[in-house]
């Protein structure tokens, strides 16, 4: 089992920025990516950013450009930079971990980042 527990996020002026962490306890031998996805009511859980333990990195393309993913390995923590936030960023963000152990896909709680026009 992977735990996920996230912070950061909150209220924000458009143009602004924020940072979420994501810190990973539990079997973190098991993960071999972490990321961010984001659900607005209404509409699916969509990617905004992964990475993989090689160092690869996914973004979602409404995010690319602004927004930047970074691992620590030996923190087992992922971070979200989040850049030039605009309205339409406001969502539940959730932090991901993708693991050998069942039940393979693991989810944060999710934290809030609303952003004000």
């Amino acid at each position: 089992q992977v735990q996920l527990v996230e912070s950061g996020g909150g209220l924000v002026q458009a143009g602004g920025s924020l940072r979420l962490s994501c810190a990973a306890s539990g079997s973190i031998f098991s993960i071999s990516a972490m990321g961010w996805y984001r659900r607005v009511p209404g509409k699916e859980r969509e990617l905004v950013a992964s990475a993989n333990n090689a160092g690869r990195t996914t973004y979602g393309d409404s995010v690319k450009g602004r927004f930047t993913i970074s691992r620590d390995n030996a923190k087992n923590t992922v971070s979200l930079q989040m850049n030039s936030l605009k309205p339409e960023d406001t969502a539940l963000y959730y932090c991901n971990a993708v693991a050998s152990v069942r039940p393979y896909l693991y989810w944060g709680q999710g934290t809030q980042v609303t952003v004000a026009s």
